[in-house]
């Protein structure tokens, strides 16, 4: 018994006994990747801006990432959901209800009708028209914070990752990491192709901005594509401090 009929009885048994088989070759997987990349620049917590309902951090916890995870959602319902979604994993944290920007007030979001897609910019033409399950169904006032204000962020996490996905607000919630970026190692921005909220950064500018702070690009994850104009509309960027190569050598 050779090839796939070895692995598949393999998979039986380990599962069996309550074990999972992986592949010691490279990770394929863009989620695989983004973790080896974690544990490759050995970051100690990862701050997941735009948590939603948990989905991130979820994703990351089937690749493999076992660190602490901060996530942050100012919406009610999706808060709750991410706060049930959270418990039972004492590695990951859920701060209140809040939403980070530049700086700490009160700041209103209109929610969408398609919690993902709430955004405290206001929605573009394109995209009221290619979803119109994203309509706007309210507008929601909540709490606004720099996130280097929080008493959340542990003093101990001293090689952060930040992913922001906050629908075009990224800059102004890099903005307030400011007092954090000697901790920060990495940051994952949602970046677009085609703007899709009024006044938010394009791709090449987002590129711009994260390299001018001392950032290289190491990743890119798929993120929005349209069919209905055969084209992609968002893609994550992936970037890590240039410095840490030099780290490395030393």
């Amino acid at each position: 018994m050779t090839g796939r009929p070895v692995h598949r009885l393999l998979n039986r048994l380990a599962a069996a006994l309550g074990y999972e088989l992986r592949r010691r070759d490279k990770p394929r997987d863009p989620l695989a990747r983004l973790v080896a990349s974690l544990a490759f620049f050995g970051i100690d917590a990862v701050l997941d801006v735009g948590a939603n309902m948990g989905q991130y951090a979820k994703s990351l916890r089937r690749a493999g990432y076992r660190g602490p995870i901060l996530s942050f959602e100012p919406l009610a319902a999706p808060h709750a959901a991410l706060a049930a979604a959270a418990r039972g994993d004492p590695a990951w944290r859920v701060a209140p209800a809040m939403a980070l920007g530049a700086g700490n007030g009160v700041v209103e979001i209109e929610r969408s009708a398609e919690s993902d897609m709430s955004s405290i910019l206001p929605q573009t033409r394109l995209l009221r028209r290619i979803s119109p399950s994203s309509a706007v169904r309210e507008r929601v006032r909540v709490p606004l914070r720099r996130l280097d204000s929080l008493a959340e962020i542990d003093p101990a996490w001293r090689r952060m990752f930040l992913k922001i996905d906050v629908q075009g607000y990224e800059p102004r919630v890099l903005e307030g990491a400011e007092g954090l970026w000697p901790r920060i190692l990495g940051v994952q921005l949602e970046m677009a192709l085609v703007p899709l909220y009024e006044g938010e950064q394009e791709l090449c500018a987002a590129i711009a901005a994260m390299e001018a702070r001392g950032f290289a690009l190491h990743l890119l994850l798929p993120g929005y594509y349209e069919r209905k104009l055969g084209r992609q509309l968002q893609v994550d960027g992936v970037f890590y401090r240039r410095d840490l190569g030099e780290e490395r050598k030393g």
